[in-house]
């Protein structure tokens, strides 16, 4: 089972002037449907369906996360859209839906999480190691560290949507 070691920030405002600046360069953008099929604890199971925002082709995802902080076993595979399918159709549930936004400044791969459907915009650095993680330093521009605060979670947010059915 691979790692999963990332830090997250609450991005206080959307990067322009340095993606203008050329200071940070966007890789990709990707439309991402997210949904949960079980949480135990610090175990989940997710879906995806990511859409490339350039070229419009869709790939779909299943995985299995175990762990809490920021670094976290993972396992993740491409699935067929049928497959996807079946299992949305299953649980019923409102996807969290965010766009990604994948780019590079000073070295560093960052991804950028605008989530559609409230007023949330962190910004992830994933890293090789523990050590890594532990001891970058990021910039202000960052923003706040929220990397174990449980409310910005991806499945704690996703869990509050699921409030919304009608």
């Amino acid at each position: 089972m691979a790692m999963e070691i990332e830090r997250k920030f609450l991005l206080p405002e959307y990067p322009q002037q340095l993606i203008n600046e050329g200071a940070l360069r966007i890789i990709t953008r990707h439309s991402i449907d997210q949904t949960y099929l079980a949480i135990d604890g610090g175990q989940e199971l997710r879906v995806r369906k990511i859409t490339d925002l350039d070229t419009g082709e869709i790939t779909f995802t299943h995985t299995f996360k175990d762990g809490k902080g920021i670094s976290r076993e993972e396992i993740e595979y491409g699935i067929s859209a049928g497959l996807y399918n079946q299992m949305i159709e299953a649980v019923k549930a409102i996807p969290l839906v965010k766009e990604r936004i994948t780019g590079e400044w000073n070295g560093v791969t960052v991804e950028i999480d605008l989530y559609t459907q409230l007023e949330l915009s962190v910004l992830e650095v994933e890293f090789e190691s523990l050590e890594a993680a532990v001891s970058f330093v990021a910039p202000e521009w960052f923003g706040e560290d929220v990397s174990t605060e449980r409310q910005y979670s991806n499945k704690t947010v996703w869990k509050a949507l699921q409030s919304q059915k009608a």
